[in-house]
C-alpha cells in the first residue's frame, strides 16, 4: 500500500478553548516495532481530549502530541514484529494519542477487530469507553452478578457503556443524569433506577431504593463534593472506582466512612497504564464483550458526527454536556469508499448515527 508523506490533522495551536483547534499538516507517522499504522476513518471525542487541548493533561513523553485516543479504519502499515494483523485489515484501536489525524500509529495489542456486522463509525466509538469501564468496574472493583452499582453521568459515553455492561453481567443499575430526556434514554438502555441530580438528592434516593443498605459499587467521574456523598451511599464492604474529577480532586472528606464500613476506594488513568495492562484488557474485551455486541445485547450509541474540520464544534458540544452518548469525528473524506468501512449505520438502526 502506497502511503502519502504528509497528512491532515487537528492541531491545538496553543492551550485554550475549543476555537484554538484548526486543521494543519504534518508527516505521516511511521509505526515503531510492535505498532500498526491505521488509516483513520473515524475518531472518538473524549473528555481527556478537551482537557489536553486546554493544556491541563499533557500526553505521556512517548505518545503523539496530537489529540485523539480511539480510532477505527484500515491498517496501512506494520511495524517490526507485528504478526497478528495484516495490511488491509479493518480495526478499531485504543491509541496513546494521535487519533485526530488521517493516519495514527498505535500498539498492535491495543487493536481489536470490528464486532461482526458493525461499521467503522460504531467501532470507533468503543475502545476508550470499554477499556476504561472494564478496567475499573470489572477488574478493579469486581462488580458481580446480583450486586447494585451507582453510575454517575449515565448519559455520557462512559455512563452508557457502564450501564450496558453492568446489566449484561447481571447487576442492578442506579444512575444519575441531569435531565428528563437523558433519564428516559438511560431507562430504555436498561438502567433500573435513574436519579435526576438537578431535582433530587442522590444520597437520599439511593437510601430509599436500597432500603438504606447502600450500593455495592460506585463508578464516579465527578469528584468534588460527590466523593463524601458517594461514601455515604456505599454498603458495607462497598467499592468505589474514580476515573475523573470534573468538579475537582482536592476536597475535605470524613474518611471514617471507609473504616466504619470497610470500604475500598480505587481509581486509575488508562492512558498512563502499562502496555501489558492494556493488552490484557483488549484480550478480555474480545473474549467476553465483543460477542455481546454480535448477539445484540450491547450497542454503540453515537450522538453526533462532525467532520474533522469542525473539531472545535465537537469539543464545544462535549463541554456543554448536552449530548447523550458518543461524539465522533469523521476523518476520511469519504469513509464509504474504504473497503470494509461501509456507510455509517447502513442496514442498522438509524438512531446509531
Amino acid at each position: 500500500m502506497s502511503l502519502p508523506r504528509t497528512m491532515r490533522y487537528v492541531a491545538a495551536r496553543e492551550p485554550g478553548p475549543p476555537d484554538v483547534l484548526a486543521i494543519d499538516e504534518t508527516a505521516v507517522p511511521s509505526p515503531k516495532a510492535g505498532e500498526v499504522l491505521i488509516e483513520v476513518a473515524y475518531a472518538g471525542v473524549n473528555r481527556p481530549d478537551c482537557i489536553q487541548r486546554a493544556g491541563l493533561y499533557p500526553p505521556p513523553p512517548d505518545a503523539s502530541p496530537i489529540l485523539g485516543l480511539e480510532v477505527a479504519g484500515r491498517i496501512a502499515a506494520l511495524g517490526e514484529g507485528v504478526k497478528r494483523w495484516s495490511i488491509g485489515d479493518m480495526a478499531c484501536a485504543l491509541t496513546p494519542g494521535g487519533g485526530y489525524a488521517e493516519y495514527c500509529a498505535t500498539p498492535d495489542v491495543c487493536c481489536l477487530p470490528f464486532p461482526k456486522s458493525m461499521y467503522a463509525l460504531e467501532a470507533a466509538s468503543l475502545p476508550e469507553n470499554y477499556f476504561t469501564v472494564w478496567n475499573n468496574v470489572v477488574d478493579r472493583v469486581n462488580l458481580s452478578a446480583g450486586e447494585t452499582i451507582l453510575i454517575h453521568g449515565g448519559s455520557s459515553g462512559i455512563g452508557l457503556t457502564a450501564i450496558q455492561l453492568a446489566k449484561a453481567f447481571g447487576a442492578s443499575v442506579i444512575t444519575t443524569v441531569g435531565g428528563a430526556e437523558k433519564a428516559a434514554f438511560c431507562r430504555d438502555l436498561g438502567a433500573d433506577h435513574v436519579i435526576n441530580y438537578r431535582e433530587q438528592d442522590f444520597v437520599a434516593e439511593v437510601a430509599k431504593i436500597t432500603g438504606k443498605r447502600g450500593v455495592n459499587v460506585i463508578l464516579d467521574m465527578v469528584g468534588g463534593d460527590y466523593i463524601e456523598k458517594n461514601l455515604k451511599c456505599l454498603a458495607l464492604e462497598g467499592r468505589m472506582a474514580i476515573i475523573a474529577f470534573l468538579q475537582g480532586s482536592k476536597v475535605s472528606v470524613d474518611w471514617r466512612h471507609i473504616m466504619m464500613k470497610r470500604l475500598t476506594v480505587t481509581g486509575s488513568t488508562l492512558r498512563a497504564s502499562p502496555l501489558s495492562r492494556k493488552a490484557e484488557i483488549a484480550a478480555s474485551l474480545r473474549e467476553k464483550v465483543w460477542p455481546l455486541f454480535e448477539s445484540g445485547k450491547l450497542r454503540s450509541v453515537v450522538h453526533r458526527v462532525f467532520p474533522m474540520t469542525e473539531a472545535a464544534e465537537a469539543h464545544q458540544l462535549m463541554e456543554s454536556s448536552a449530548h447523550i452518548g458518543k461524539i465522533m469525528l469523521q476523518v476520511a473524506p469519504s469513509p464509504a469508499e474504504h473497503p470494509g468501512v461501509g456507510r455509517p449505520g447502513e442496514g442498522r438502526d438509524p438512531s446509531f448515527n
